[in-house]
Parts: C-alpha cells; structure tokens; sequence
C-alpha cells in the first residue's frame, strides 16, 4: 500500500502543505517560538543546538564518515547509517528491486510506480512525489543558492554539489579505479573513466560509415569528416 503524507491546510486553503514541510519551513509565528537556533546562512531554524550544528555541515561541506563498501561520505553517523541500509537492501522496491536508506524514502519511491506526484510547482505546474523534491525544484525559479561554500564563495542549490564542489580544494579523491589505480574526485568520473579506458564498448556507431566509438564526443568529431561541418 503507497503511504500518503497527512495533509493540514495553509491560510489560503488552496495550498497544501506535509507536516513535514512544516518542520523545515521557518517564517511561522508558533515556530519561532521554540526554533531558536537560526541557520545564518540559509535562514532554517531548529529546537536544538545539536540539530543546527548537524545541519550546518551542509553548507561547509564537511563530510567526515565514509562508507566502506562505497565511499561515499557523509556529515552524520545517523546519514551514514540510512545509507548502509541500502546496501543491505533493508528497504526494498518490490517493484523494480531498489533499496533505500529508510522507509519514508521507500514510500516516496513508491509512488513513481503508482505516477501519485502530490507536489505541484506553483510557478509551472511541473509536478513531484515528494515535498523536498519540490523544494530544490523551486530554486530554478527563485535563483536561491543557499549552500555556500566556506573558501571561495561559491553558492549551489543542492548539497550534493557542494560536497561534491569541495573536493575542489581538499584534493580528495575517494574513488579509486580497481584496473588501474587512478583516483577520482567523483564516482561519476570513474565510471566514466573504466568505460573510456578499460572497456571494449564501442556503443556510439557513424551513421556514414558504420565506425564505432567509445564516446559521443569521439564520434561527433568523427562525422564532421563526413559533413564538412566546422567544430563550434
């Protein structure tokens, strides 16, 4: 059974908001009230110190647990826990056999399967199944970057990608080529990389000539020998 948010009504009764929602979104009078502690960079209030602190390591980019089946690291031990859990498949997708780090997750999964998008984008009416995905969503239109980081200033509107943008200036490199032993800042890059060097696929195919490429970038260059076009 797909599991549905329980809905209150905001002031205008046309907008529907989760109680989840509710405990993210500052600006209410009764929150601030008992949501003392104010993010000062992206203005998100919390009950207590220790959740701000947690919270804030979004912002610095400070990943310190790492998984080791993955290594994908993460700034909490409780982040790290919910991402074990799909390696043990704790929560798994009957449907299609993907495993999440907790059930809410699961539910949300779940109604990709059932086409249930709850959230609608009040600005172009493009629909999402879960509120956060809403959330981030919004940021296209409103411009706002809330994650900054702390070296050089630069703003991005997922987490992810200031995690990912600080490896920048630490240098790390946490995922590393089995064949080889080249490191890379990113996962998606060592995929890149054990296609592009490693494997024999040649999936990209000219449609002049027939000739096979391990890339698109390989394979347009080539068809310009056809065309005559001029590289942009």
């Amino acid at each position: 059974m797909i599991l549905k948010p329980n809905y209150v009504f905001a002031a205008s009764g046309s907008q529907l908001k989760t109680e989840a929602d509710n405990r993210d979104i500052t600006g209410h009078p009764h929150d601030d009230k008992t949501r003392s502690y104010l993010c000062k960079v992206c203005h998100k209030r919390f009950t207590r110190k220790s959740d701000l602190t947690r919270h804030s390591t979004r912002h610095t980019g400070e990943n310190e647990y790492s998984c080791t089946q993955c290594e994908k690291r993460f700034s909490s031990l409780s982040g790290l826990y919910s991402h074990m859990n799909i390696h043990a498949c704790k929560y798994k997708c009957t449907e299609c056999g993907r495993c999440f780090g907790d059930n809410s997750q699961l539910a949300v999964h779940r109604r990709s399967h059932s086409a249930e998008k709850l959230f609608e984008c009040t600005v172009c009416s493009k629909r999402f199944t879960s509120s956060s995905n809403l959330v981030v969503h919004s940021r296209i239109h409103s411009g706002e970057k809330p994650y900054k980081c702390h070296v050089c200033e630069k703003a991005f509107n997922v987490s992810s990608h200031l995690h990912r943008h600080m490896r920048v200036h630490t240098g790390d490199k946490h995922y590393k080529c089995s064949l080889c032993n080249k490191s890379f800042n990113q996962s998606s890059i060592l995929q890149q990389h054990k296609r592009h060097v490693h494997s024999n696929s040649r999936p990209y195919e000219c449609p002049y000539c027939g000739k096979l490429f391990k890339t698109k970038t390989h394979l347009k260059s080539h068809v310009r020998i056809h065309t005559g076009a001029k590289p942009h």
